[in-house]
């Protein structure tokens, strides 16, 4: 099986052209490949589908070899992918519905992608998207996230706030949990990543939610873009790389037109055999 390897700000992933459909990977498989030690190593996998409706699809497994949810670090680099492979136009599907790109710069190993997430709109039961409790922020954006703020990120018990958070009651799905430190110029967070199990060194979905939480708390950064009002962008620093995020406030506390901006890099492509994986 021919593979590729991408990384978006340190997040990264195996992936796989199936616009044919002939790949049908086991979970074990998935796992395996996956694997930092025995197979390509990564923070999940993809594989680029055909579709007769977009451009291509996506689809996202975790590092334990389950499907996942939107991703969207994997988003921007599955859209680098596509144009490595001569694809010129960046509309997709995922499993949280459609989605689309630009690519802002373009280089045979370094992009720079601006994603665009899915919107948040009112609950079904008419509530806000963002559901502020006493500890932190919870909200969907393509993923679930609870979005904590803390006052030293850099030296914050990521791991063991983490699995206490992930695994809380109150996610009867589990989480994924985002630290949050507010800066003057920037929004500086640190992720603890469901599905990997661990720190991971961004997450896509986790500074949208984080950047969105930050301006509900009162961290506003406005600025007029000609065209369809006031929005809203935070820079991000990851701990791999920076990012940026942008949306377009609600009047009823919904956001749309929400677009996550950061690199995606080839790192290597290879020929693997996973013959041996039951």
């Amino acid at each position: 099986m021919h593979a590729y390897k991408y990384q978006g700000a340190g997040n990264d992933f195996v992936i796989l052209d199936n616009r044919d459909g002939v790949i049908d990977l086991s979970n074990k498989q998935v796992k395996w490949l996956c694997d930092r030690r025995f197979g390509i190593g990564g923070d999940g996998l993809m594989l680029l589908g055909a579709s007769s409706e977009y451009d291509f699809t996506m689809k996202y497994y975790n590092s334990d070899g389950f499907e996942g949810t939107m991703c969207g670090n994997g988003g921007r680099c599955l859209v680098a992918f596509a144009a490595h492979l001569g694809i010129k136009k960046y509309e997709f599907t995922a499993i949280d519905g459609y989605h689309r790109a630009d690519l802002l710069d373009y280089g045979d190993h370094r992009c720079i992608v601006r994603l665009k997430m899915r919107d948040l709109p009112l609950m079904p039961n008419g509530a806000s998207p963002v559901d502020i409790q006493n500890e932190g922020y919870f909200l969907n954006t393509g993923s679930d996230h609870f979005v904590i703020f803390v006052d030293d990120v850099a030296n914050f018990d990521v791991d063991g706030e983490g699995k206490k958070w992930r695994w809380a009651k109150r996610f009867p799905k589990g989480a994924n949990v985002n630290f949050v430190q507010i800066e003057p110029d920037q929004l500086r967070i640190r992720t603890y990543e469901r599905g990997v199990e661990a720190e991971t060194w961004a997450c896509g979905t986790g500074v949208t939610a984080s950047s969105i939480a930050a301006y509900v708390r009162g961290a506003k950064c406005r600025y007029p873009d000609g065209t369809d009002g006031m929005r809203v962008k935070f820079n991000i620093q990851a701990l791999g790389d920076r990012l940026a995020v942008d949306f377009l406030p609600q009047p009823d506390n919904t956001f749309k037109d929400i677009y996550l901006t950061g690199p995606a890099t080839k790192v290597f492509e290879t020929d693997i055999d996973i013959d041996p994986v039951k």
